[in-house]
């Protein structure tokens, strides 16, 4: 017996079960303007090594400057140095991924 074909639903069409996402903030709306890429940029000319690389005994320049506790939308967290460290590229994405899957999704189960 054929198959009857599947109903086509252009992009951000939505169903009873599926909702659309939720539009994410500018960078500089979430806090990462210039104040921070100033304020990054002096921090990694400080500590220019990847924390996590050196834990390993391997020597790699840090690319991304990563919050060690998620600052979540708090300020005062978001500024304090002593939350920042410099990571590696791959370090600071399998980091980010871990703590919320990555891309800013929410984490899965």
């Amino acid at each position: 017996m054929p198959v009857r074909p599947g109903t086509h639903r252009p992009h951000g069409a939505t169903t009873a079960k599926h909702k659309p996402p939720e539009q994410r903030q500018s960078s500089t709306e979430r806090g990462y303007g210039y104040r921070w890429q100033q304020s990054r940029a002096g921090y990694l000319r400080k500590h220019p090594l990847c924390v996590h690389c050196e834990h390993e005994g391997r020597v790699e320049p840090a690319t991304e400057l990563d919050h060690i506790v998620p600052h979540k939308g708090d300020k005062d967290l978001f500024w304090s140095r002593e939350n920042w460290q410099g990571l590696c590229k791959a370090h600071h994405s399998r980091k980010t991924a871990a703590e919320d899957g990555g891309w800013g999704n929410a984490r899965r189960s």
